[in-house]
């Protein structure tokens, strides 16, 4: 797309997301960590994952924590670049992810704090991995042409890591203890198997877990599935309940960082916002309307001047926009927009958990 014309249509999205003053009051605001900022790179399913299991630390009573993101992004750069060596070149070598990447990667790899691994160790103040993508993209063709993964090409994919990411410590030093990245998951006592991933489809079985059939889902787990109403009261429930959650979903419409909002604008005079239903929301997604471009971490709850309901969410693009990184987004923009979440099992209402078979 032309530059001009990206422009315009950002100018005139930010004209009819402004064409409303909102007066914000929060009503749920729970903790999280200072802000990132994951620049040029698509690693935003870490940067919210992460975010995530930061805020659930504070939730478990310890010291706010800054979390490797690159640590995890590099692990599942190998994971990847294997699943497309198995698929004979067709897997997703692209930088994109969600929650459950995050989670498997840490289950099998391990956590470092942000000192012990920053994740740049080439010329630049911010992530950008660009070029990196372009050599792994370059390589993965190799061992698929020969029908081979040799020593060899798993060694010269860590060489390149090592180069733009740095190399990977095998122990750290953190509050005058030495772990591995293994051990240190354990002495913060994260669970991976306590975070379950939840979503809302009618072309499959409610209160199953299915396949959302996303590129992005390049490791095909699967998720709970709820009606849409249930969907909705899970996330005000772990809200109210000082969880927080992570939100999978769509940004390309009707989503402003620099007015620090999100909102689905009715064509109907008599209504600022469309109203989801259950209905629209499958149309959206069957239609492409709604896809899987984003993901962030909502913390809290506001309501506008009109007491209309909005959720308080933590992007990673640094300080941006009138929140400072902050965008609110409304129920009727998280009903229609959000693919899924991920959320701890104990942040859902326990009849809804009885459902669901957890």
């Amino acid at each position: 797309m032309k530059k001009t014309i990206l422009l315009s249509l950002v100018l005139a999205l930010s004209v009819t997301l402004c064409a409303q003053q909102y007066e914000f009051r929060t009503v749920v605001d729970n903790p999280s960590t200072s802000m990132k900022n994951q620049g040029r790179t698509g690693t935003c399913w870490c940067f919210a994952t992460l975010s995530f299991l930061e805020s659930e630390l504070i939730r478990m009573g310890r010291e706010p924590m800054d979390l490797s993101e690159m640590f995890v992004v590099r692990n599942v750069y190998k994971t990847r670049y294997f699943d497309n060596y198995l698929r004979t070149g067709k897997g997703n070598l692209g930088p994109g992810s969600l929650s459950h990447t995050a989670t498997n990667a840490i289950t099998r790899y391990g956590l470092v704090p942000e000192d012990a691994y920053p994740g740049i160790s080439y010329d630049s103040k911010i992530h950008n991995h660009s070029e990196l993508q372009a050599y792994i993209n370059a390589l993965s063709g190799i061992p698929v042409k020969r029908e081979k993964m040799s020593r060899e090409s798993e060694e010269i994919l860590d060489a390149l890591l090592d180069i733009y990411l740095g190399e990977v410590p095998l122990t750290f030093q953190y509050g005058g203890k030495e772990y591995t990245p293994l051990s240190f998951v354990e002495e913060l006592d994260l669970d991976m198997d306590d975070y379950v991933e939840i979503t809302s489809f009618s072309h499959h079985p409610y209160y199953s877990r299915i396949p959302v059939e996303v590129p992005d889902n390049w490791e095909h787990e699967r998720y709970f599935n709820v009606p849409l109403d249930e969907f909705m009261d899970i996330a005000d429930h772990a809200l109210n309940h000082g969880f927080t959650i992570a939100w999978d979903g769509n940004i390309s419409k009707d989503f402003s960082q620099e007015n620090g909002l999100a909102v689905v604008p009715s064509n109907d005079p008599s209504s600022d916002e469309v109203n989801v239903t259950q209905e629209l929301r499958q149309e959206w997604y069957e239609t492409f309307s709604t896809t899987d471009d984003h993901l962030m971490h909502v913390t809290g709850i506001a309501h506008d001047q009109y007491g209309a309901k909005f959720y308080i969410t933590k992007n990673s693009w640094g300080e941006a926009g009138k929140y400072k990184g902050f965008v609110h987004m409304s129920e009727q923009y998280f009903r229609a927009r959000c693919i899924g979440y991920m959320v701890h099992k104990d942040a859902i209402p326990k009849d809804i958990r009885k459902k669901m078979g957890l």
